[in-house]
């Protein structure tokens, strides 16, 4: 049987991505798209990529024309999602690629979005360790998901391995990212325009002011760390590539952990996942890498005089940072193959 679906937000990036792995997924049909300002025009015009997808119009963002169909998946900013909520109750299952839904604290969401705390969803990134159970256990037959941020996403699962397995202390956590604008969205913004961004690298929300905090936090106090004992400090740092994340992430050794059981820790972890790899020893990701694949790519360095662990991961911020982990959550949640329609080979050069 296919399945049809509705896309918000189609114009933009994320939505965008959305389209190009659902145009090619053999048990959904893409029958409507939906966009504000641009609504009225040919989704060609936005997304001139998408030629399988020519035939569709951007009709507007509203209840009555997302209602209807089997699958909504909601592209939109953060604070946007929530409003359709009610009015799509009677859609079987509802992904939001938003922020909206990703946090069960309402004293986060108040500290680090503000209004009312929306109702938190399955967290759509599988292969997070969650009281002892990957989260794909979770979103078996979910009719509401929350897909992840794209930094949270990396961050946590770079780190959750070692959390789970006891040999990490996530009491001293430092995360450093390099980003691709793309992440930010597709609205015109001065400080994403080509002049400001090429032959420079750009610091934001410094000194624990970004918004995926409390996510990164929350993915690892599920894998075990102790809530209270999460210290992260988290810096971003915009990069001139149109995609991309490179974390580097480091954390102490737990006293008594030896080289074996860290590296076993992430080894058993991903071992039978498709789309996370660890790297041999001594070798480390590029984003180009990854650049158009759903696949986290992350190697680990056991620095002992220094007593931490690194962890270095690339994703393609748009593909497992936010629509591969959207639609790998949707065939989870509809009993189809994990793999469907997600790629694991990237673009080079």
């Amino acid at each position: 049987m296919t399945l049809s679906v509705a896309v918000s937000g189609a114009s933009g990036y994320a939505g965008g991505e959305i389209l190009r792995l659902l145009a090619d997924h053999p048990d959904v049909e893409i029958r409507t798209v939906t966009a504000h300002s641009s609504a009225g025009q040919r989704l060609v015009a936005h997304q001139p990529h998408l030629r399988s997808l020519a035939h569709l119009e951007l009709q507007p963002t509203t209840p009555e024309v997302l209602a209807g169909h089997d699958i909504v998946v909601l592209a939109l900013p953060h604070g946007q999602s929530a409003q359709y909520t009610d009015a799509l109750t009677g859609t079987p299952l509802v992904i939001d690629a938003g922020a909206d839904h990703r946090l069960t604290s309402a004293d986060d969401w108040a500290a680090f979005y503000g209004g009312e705390h929306p109702e938190p969803w399955a967290y759509g990134v599988p292969e997070l360790v969650v009281g002892g159970v990957k989260q794909r256990e979770h979103l078996r037959g979910a009719t509401r998901i929350a897909a992840p941020g794209c930094n949270a996403s990396t961050v946590a699962l770079s780190l959750a391995p070692g959390v789970a397995a006891g040999v990490i202390d996530p009491g001293d956590i430092v995360s450093v990212l390099a980003v691709g604008p793309s992440g930010a969205g597709k609205s015109a913004k001065t400080n994403l325009l080509a002049s400001e961004i090429l032959g420079t690298a750009n610091p934001y929300a410094v000194g624990g002011t970004h918004r995926h905090i409390p996510e990164i936090r929350q993915a690892l106090a599920a894998a075990g760390a102790p809530r209270d004992g999460i210290r992260l400090s988290f810096t971003p740092v915009l990069v001139p590539m149109a995609r991309g994340i490179l974390a580097t992430s480091s954390a102490p050794i737990v006293d008594g952990a030896t080289d074996a059981e860290i590296r076993d820790a992430w080894k058993n972890a991903y071992a039978d996942e498709t789309f996370v790899e660890l790297l041999p020893a001594g070798v480390f990701p590029r984003t180009a890498d990854v650049l158009g694949a759903n696949i986290a790519s992350m190697g680990l360095a056991i620095d002992r005089a220094a007593n931490r662990v690194t962890v270095v991961a690339a994703v393609d911020n748009l593909v497992k940072g936010t629509a591969g982990a959207a639609v790998q959550s949707l065939n989870i949640a509809l009993g189809l193959a994990e793999t469907t329609a997600l790629p694991v080979n990237g673009v080079a050069p």
